[in-house]
Parts: structure tokens; C-alpha cells; sequence
């Protein structure tokens, strides 16, 4: 009898302290240092959140190993919705990418939902004598095993969007690893390297200064955005199927309380439509998720998609890391 007793008294604290939620700051970890991409995102929702939730959102950048260890850090945070995870696409190419991961991408994690979609671009040096996408083509299929590609480091959106650009052309290029978007982009300024994929987040000043040539865009729908709006998707220039986009999503540990999920999730979805919002992401050229992958399911299954899209690419391609 004092066990049931008992049982039911933390039963009833745990449906409190659920009805309650959220009754202190909540940790959104970023597994990436501050002033990236991801963190800009991160800031951004996380005062969203704020609003939507009442308390104040505090952001932890936790970054090494291609994120993975601010990803570990939340898979073991104890499940009771005050420490989440904001990463990118990462969650899907870690398990290809990382031997010893410690956790399990599809297991150990509560899925939220999806945030946004950042498109990608292919540019390439100013001095290239290609000023279009059928006229790049040719001087690729001309110059096989010449072409430099530059990109940010194993791993990174460019480093990705440039695997499967060449694994899609089937042509072996030169890639060259930098250690971060701004120093690749330097020397794609300066001519030292041909060409790179990367983020719109990362290149549209470039595009819009004219100090590179901008040749198409990694989604399967052209882009609205006037710099870019002229641009001719990679699909429709005869890459069927290729979409690339580097996408945000939000996770809490495993075992976390429905009911805190589902208050996570429905405060995500207001924040997708809070102006503030919207605008801060518009002017990163990212796109606010309006479909079902807010949903954890729908977001759950999109990654699983994108583990299974990236794995044989990567793995052909790429070395384990640590």
C-alpha cells in the first residue's frame, strides 16, 4: 500500500510539475561556436521562444567535432525540456561522418520540429570565362581532375553540397579544405580557387557586389530573392533530383514528457510565424519551415531521409573521423 501510495504521489508531482512547464530558463544548446550561421538562428528563435514561453531562453554554445559534442551534451541533459538542442544538418551526416558517436541519432532524441531551409548557391571566381550554367558545364567536363573546389572543412554545407555536385556530374575535382567559409571565400575572391557550393547566408553580398559569378541554386524550385531570382536551379539544367538546403531543427533528450514536448512543438510553430521572426530569417536568406515537418514526426522522417540521402555519398567520398 505505501508503494502505490507513493507511486501515486510522484505520479501527481510529475503531472504538476508538466502543467506547470516551464517554470525556469530554458538552455537552448548550440553545437557551434557563437557568431556562425546556426547561432544567428539559434539567437533569433530563442527570443521567439521567449515570448511565446514567458521565460528567458539562454543560449550555450558547445561546439567541437562538427557538433557532435553539444549534440552528446544534450542527448545526456536530463529529459525534462529545459535543455535542447538547435543544430543543422549535421544531425543527419554525423552518423556517416563520425565512427563513435555517442548517441544514437534516431533514438536518443525527442524531434520538435524543423525551423528553416537555407539554400545553397554555385559561384565560382570572377575571372571564370563561363558567364552561365551550360557554359560552366563545359569548361568542367574540359578541365576533369583540374578544377579547385573550394569548401569550409569536412563536413560543412559547402564541403557537402560539393560531394554530391561532383558525385551527381561524376567528375572528380580538386577539393580544397579551409578551416571556414570566410577564409574559402577569400581566396575564391582572389582567384586562387574555381569554384565553391555554399550557403546563401554566405554568399549573396559576394553575388550582389558582383565579386562572383553565380551560376545556380541547389533547390528544386527557383529562389524569390531578387539577386538570385535569375538563377537556374541545378535540376532543371539536367541535375535531376538535386536539392540541397542546410536545414535547422530543434530535439530534446529522450524521455522527455510528452506534455513538455508537445508544449515545445507548439510554441516552435508560433515562433515560424512571428513576424519578427520571419523578417530576421528573410535577411539571411533563409527560408521559415511552412510544412508538416514542424510536426515531430514529419521532422523526424525528414531526417531519416536526409540519413539515408548523405550516408552513401559521404562514405564513398569521406574518411571516418574521430
Amino acid at each position: 500500500m505505501k508503494k502505490l501510495l507513493l507511486a501515486a504521489v510522484a505520479a501527481l508531482t510529475a503531472t504538476a510539475a508538466v502543467a506547470q512547464y516551464p517554470e525556469k530558463p530554458i538552455t537552448i544548446v548550440v553545437p557551434f561556436a557563437a557568431g556562425g550561421p546556426t547561432d544567428k538562428v539559434a539567437r533569433d528563435f530563442a527570443e521567439g521562444l521567449r515570448k511565446q514561453l514567458g521565460k528567458p531562453v539562454i543560449i550555450e554554445n558547445a561546439g567541437g567535432a562538427g557538433g557532435t559534442l553539444g549534440a552528446t551534451k544534450v542527448a545526456k541533459a536530463q529529459p525534462d525540456g529545459y535543455t535542447v538542442l538547435l543544430t543543422h544538418i549535421g544531425m543527419a551526416t554525423s552518423p556517416a561522418l563520425y565512427r563513435n558517436l555517442q548517441y544514437k541519432t534516431l533514438e536518443d532524441f525527442e524531434y520538435l520540429g524543423l525551423i528553416n531551409e537555407v539554400p545553397m548557391t554555385l559561384v565560382g571566381r570572377s575571372t571564370l570565362q563561363a558567364n552561365n550554367y551550360a557554359d560552366l558545364n563545359t569548361w568542367i567536363q574540359a578541365n576533369k581532375g583540374k578544377i579547385n573546389l573550394a569548401h569550409a572543412g569536412v563536413g560543412s554545407a559547402s564541403h557537402l553540397c560539393g560531394l554530391l555536385y561532383q558525385s551527381t556530374l561524376k567528375v572528380e575535382m580538386v577539393a580544397v579544405p579551409y578551416k571556414g567559409t570566410g577564409p574559402a571565400m577569400t581566396d575564391l575572391l582572389g582567384g586562387q580557387v574555381d569554384i565553391m557550393c555554399d550557403q546563401t547566408t554566405n554568399t549573396m553580398g559576394q553575388i550582389e557586389g558582383g565579386k562572383v559569378k553565380a551560376y545556380a541554386v541547389t533547390t528544386t524550385k527557383r529562389l524569390a530573392m531578387p539577386a538570385l531570382s535569375k538563377l537556374p536551379t541545378l535540376d532543371e539544367v539536367g541535375l535531376k533530383g538535386f536539392n540541397v538546403t542546410i536545414w535547422h531543427g530543434l530535439y530534446a533528450p529522450k524521455g522527455t514528457p510528452k506534455d513538455v514536448a508537445a508544449k515545445l512543438n507548439t510554441a516552435l510553430k508560433a515562433v515560424l510565424k512571428d513576424a519578427d521572426f520571419v523578417k530576421s530569417e528573410e535577411g539571411m536568406a533563409a527560408v521559415v519551415v511552412s510544412d508538416a515537418r514542424s510536426n515531430p514526426a514529419e521532422h523526424k522522417k525528414f531526417v531519416e531521409a536526409e540519413i539515408n540521402k548523405w550516408g552513401p555519398v559521404i562514405r564513398a567520398n569521406v574518411q571516418y573521423a574521430d
